[in-house]
């Protein structure tokens, strides 16, 4: 229960847009129409997010097909731009849709954000060029739409699921794990799905490196968002946002002198969990390839998809704690589960790798834990820890905030480690003379004020008789 402050009216607040906007609807109707649309937001957000999901993970099990197809134009470069196209074009999309949602609706962003996100992988799913390497900038900006697609999902799904869920009692104290399964949990599913399709695909094509692979794996990534846009179209609004919405102006001196402490901590949550999670999701592919001798791509994709897995029940527990303890309870004890986890793992990391099926299950369970506590509450604290007529702009910039953090997260980790090296360096390493009689002498001088009186040298005459050399 949110301690109340100065700002908490003592009665409740009356909805003065819905006797204009709804005169002549039935008052049981209205009721019925709100609930139905609350239902079908909660399921469409969850799908949709689920779509976001497999089409961002799905890049990462084509990469080694594109590596023995196209020899020419496959490059580490390109590599990169293919993954980071997708991550870049999420950042614009969750700033531009957070203020859009709040602006015009909910509904109106959600339709143009699927719009772009089928756009962007019917593009990348045609790619061709007269050459490999305009092939590949032509799927680099197809993926970049996609993301701009999925990025603005991220606030449309996270503040319609969370307002949906507001509509009854009964629902809003089951908001958690509602929200939990409609959010972190569907992109999760959508990896672990991903992973599947991508082996029925290989298989189908009898494990044959062929270009339809990646273009039927592309393909079936526009093919959930255009059935959820005929869904998306007959929504209405939710009744926080026509209760609340601010369409006019926004005061961003007052928002932000109100607001800054949630927005920083959404925001810094969002980035440490994704600074840690996404440099773990592209280095997984190394470390699974160490555990898989023979580095084919089904065997890759295989254990890559079992350590997916981990993550959905990591997601259902955290749900459930979100409605038992708390939001940020949940939050925090998931950050020091997992760092815990991470210690472990570290410290045993030589003999835990010799035994693959441990090895796996304790990664998984590390997984699950950064999905049980931050995974699952971002999204929730998100939308939260605001009102309603500014709840799209701030998890939208948290989201965004977070997505910075997987981009650089590898950079920041790198630098951190050579900082490290450097401090270390600096202050570990004596600065010594050049030759190496002056330690030598401080070091028996030392032994000498301990105590110590044992003999130092050795007789060069003793030494030239057990030698070729003659005197």
């Amino acid at each position: 229960m949110a301690t109340p402050d100065k700002f908490t009216p003592d009665h409740a607040v009356v909805d003065k847009t819905s006797p204009s906007s709804d005169e002549g609807i039935p008052a049981g109707a209205l009721k019925k129409i709100t609930k139905v649309s609350s239902t079908v937001t909660v399921l469409v957000s969850g799908l949709a997010l689920f779509s976001d999901g497999y089409n961002a993970q799905i890049i990462g099990y084509m990469n080694p097909l594109f590596s023995e197809l196209y020899k020419e134009g496959m490059s580490s470069t390109i590599k990169t731009r293919l993954s980071n196209s997708y991550l870049i074009g999420e950042i614009f999309g969750m700033l531009f849709f957070g203020f859009l949602i709040d602006k015009i609706g909910r509904r109106t962003g959600i339709v143009f954000a699927t719009l772009f996100l089928v756009l962007g992988v019917i593009i990348a799913t045609a790619a061709h060029g007269t050459t490999q390497l305009g092939m590949f900038w032509m799927m680099i900006v197809g993926r970049g739409i996609a993301g701009f697609g999925a990025g603005g999902e991220y606030p449309t799904c996270g503040t319609g699921s969370a307002e949906a869920s507001d509509e009854s009692q009964y629902v809003r104290r089951r908001r958690g794990i509602l929200v939990a399964m409609a959010t972190d949990f569907s992109i999760d599913l959508g990896f672990v799905v991903a992973g599947i399709v991508a082996l029925i695909v290989l298989a189908a094509y009898n494990e044959r490196t062929s270009s339809g692979v990646w273009r039927v794996c592309f393909g079936l990534g526009f093919v959930l968002p255009v059935t959820l846009f005929f869904f998306r179209i007959r929504m209405i609004e939710s009744s926080q946002y026509r209760k609340h919405a601010m369409k006019k102006s926004f005061p961003y001196l007052l928002i932000i002198k109100r607001y800054w402490k949630p927005m920083l901590g959404t925001s810094l949550a969002w980035f440490m969990y994704d600074f840690v999670t996404y440099p773990f999701g592209i280095f997984s592919s190394t470390i699974i390839s160490s555990l898989n001798p023979q580095d084919t791509l089904v065997q890759n994709i295989g254990y890559g998809t079992v350590v997916n897995c981990f993550y959905l029940p990591g997601c259902i527990v955290g749900g459930f704690l979100m409605d038992w303890i708390g939001r940020k309870q949940t939050m925090t004890l998931g950050f020091v589960c997992w760092a815990v986890m991470g210690f472990i793992i570290g410290g045993a990391l030589g003999p835990i790798q010799t035994i693959t099926p441990l090895f796996l299950i304790l990664y998984g369970i590390f997984n699950a834990f950064g999905e049980m506590g931050p995974g699952v509450a971002t999204f929730l604290c998100g939308a939260e820890s605001f009102p309603t007529p500014i709840r799209g702009h701030f998890l939208g910039l948290a989201a965004a905030v977070g997505k910075a953090g997987a981009a650089i997260g590898v950079f920041l980790i790198g630098a951190a480690f050579a900082l490290t090296g450097g401090l270390i360096s600096w202050l570990l390493i004596p600065d010594r003379e050049r030759d190496l009689e002056s330690e030598d002498a401080r070091f028996r001088a030392y032994l000498e004020s301990a105590g110590y009186s044992g003999e130092f040298g050795e007789s060069l005459e003793k030494e030239i008789k057990t030698t070729a050399f003659k005197v």
